[in-house]
């Protein structure tokens, strides 16, 4: 287990590394491992497991560092190039991770944050349990801060409409016993990404 100053330390070196890169990114980050640890609470797992993967949340993106500015930080949406060089950042994340013996364990959680529960996700068409289960928790996590946040192309949809595209996915998309539970406890959890919204 990463201890409390290993891991604000960590923390606070690869923020400052997103923020030179996409402040966007970093928060995103943050509110997305608020969100984690929240559902973690919920599912009732292992201060181990839980810190696990709360950390693994507030990395998820740091494969980013290694995708163009270009790309990154385009205003509007991908062509299927540029689309195919994004998709790369879980696999640049991965590498990272494992490079750190503190951090190596989380480096699959990571990798694997972008697979889909129904086996059509990236970067290794992983499905069902195959799939670990920290980055099932992120995926649903990860999902709700993108359909919340304003991006270059399309305003933010409200907290209805992310309801409703988490559970018409369950089973496609995202795990459903853990979208069950983040269904049944929304108010708690959008509560975790609305504070650092308005912060």
């Amino acid at each position: 287990m990463i201890n409390n100053i290993d891991y604000h330390e960590i923390i606070e070196c690869i923020a400052c590394a997103l923020d030179a890169k996409d402040p966007s990114t970093a928060v995103h980050s943050e509110r997305v491992s608020d969100m984690s640890l929240v559902v973690c609470r919920f599912l009732d797992l292992s201060e181990k497991e839980t810190e696990e993967i709360h950390i693994a949340a507030h990395l998820h993106d740091i494969g980013k560092i290694g995708i163009s500015d270009a790309v990154l930080n385009k205003k509007g949406k991908l062509n299927d190039e540029e689309w195919e060089e994004m998709k790369c950042h879980p696999e640049i994340g991965a590498g990272i991770l494992a490079k750190s013996k503190q951090l190596r364990d989380l480096k699959d959680i990571v990798l694997c944050h972008h697979e889909r529960y129904d086996g059509s996700g990236y970067p290794l068409g992983r499905k069902g349990e195959e799939i670990p289960y920290g980055a099932r928790v992120i995926a649903i996590c990860d999902s709700i801060d993108a359909m919340i946040s304003d991006r270059t192309y399309r305003e933010a949809h409200s907290f209805s409409y992310c309801y409703e595209e988490i559970k018409s996915n369950l089973g496609s998309m995202y795990d459903p016993e853990i979208g069950k539970i983040v269904l049944a406890n929304w108010n708690d959890i959008i509560m975790a990404a609305n504070k650092k919204m308005i912060s």
